[in-house]
């Protein structure tokens, strides 16, 4: 198979790490990380056999996974950046247009990418987005308080303007990879596996991308006010189990006029957890459902 890799200058000081894979001719996706400041190195292994039929472009978002580190400036870590950043790596490869498949936080980035673009993009598949980040902190919140004993699940919290306090409070008692390993993951086995992958990324990245996200205000922002103005075809695809995504996520098909794909028993990575599922639903997003 086809791999080119390449580091892209997108901004003036700032390259980010591509891998542009698959044949040529056939039409282009770009798969967008988690994060801020994740890899694209666990996408690849877990959707590349989902993807053989397309030019895939793996990218490493600008301060991220194998993207060359860059200072601790704020004005660095912000979406209209990382999404300008997508603008200038379309213009280099010289693409009219592509489809956009964003997972996590990535999925934020396909969104307001195609709202400002909808003409050089052909479609959105979103995997387990997040895009309301007072209401994801409410749920790492609760988790903290199930992880300590002292809440059940399902207990609601107060969704907060900015949830950047209640994460203060949430990890001042628990560490925070054990909540949101919480949230993200419905079993050991699924973390295990997902850890085990992950474990094989050659440079992990700094943290900065997502401290500089947070002292911009990340956890303030609810950007489901912007979705009735994004207009192209769109599928999310949700796992039953996302406790991060799911039930909020479906409110993106809703206002986008979406096909939404919900993946029973399945977590935050569901071609982990619900291979065959996964693969349908995928299928379904890609080409059409039946």
């Amino acid at each position: 198979m086809r791999e080119e890799i390449d580091w892209v200058t997108v901004a003036e000081g700032v390259e980010v790490y591509l891998e542009d894979t698959g044949p040529l001719e056939a039409p282009a996706i770009l798969v967008l990380h988690g994060g801020p400041g994740g890899s694209s190195y666990a996408l690849r292994e877990g959707l590349e056999e989902y993807l053989q039929d397309f030019r895939v472009l793996y990218l490493d978002q600008r301060g991220g996974g194998r993207s060359p580190a860059l200072p601790e400036e704020p004005g660095l870590f912000t979406i209209d950046a990382l999404v300008s950043d997508l603008f200038q790596l379309r213009e280099h490869l010289g693409l009219d247009a592509w489809t956009l498949l964003g997972h996590g936080f990535g999925g934020l980035l396909a969104l307001e990418y195609a709202r400002r673009s909808p003409k050089t993009t052909e479609g959105l598949v979103l995997i387990n987005p997040w895009t309301n980040f007072p209401w994801l902190a409410a749920q790492l919140y609760r988790a903290s308080l199930e992880l300590r004993g002292i809440a059940d699940q399902g207990m609601q919290v107060e969704l907060p303007a900015d949830g950047a306090q209640l994460l203060r409070e949430a990890f001042a008692y628990v560490e925070p990879k054990a909540v949101f390993d919480r949230l993200l993951f419905p079993s050991l086995h699924s973390r295990m596996e997902y850890e085990w992958m992950a474990e094989g990324t050659p440079v992990l990245g700094a943290d900065t991308p997502g401290r500089m996200f947070v002292l911009n205000g990340l956890w303030r922002l609810d950007y489901t006010p912007f979705l009735l103005e994004v207009r192209v075809p769109s599928a999310v695809l949700l796992g039953s189990l996302d406790a991060s995504s799911y039930p909020e996520a479906q409110t993106i098909a809703d206002l986008v006029g979406g096909h939404l794909e919900l993946i029973q028993g399945a977590g935050h990575y569901p071609w982990i957890d619900q291979p065959y599922a996964f693969a349908e639903a995928l299928h379904n997003a890609l080409y059409g459902a039946p």
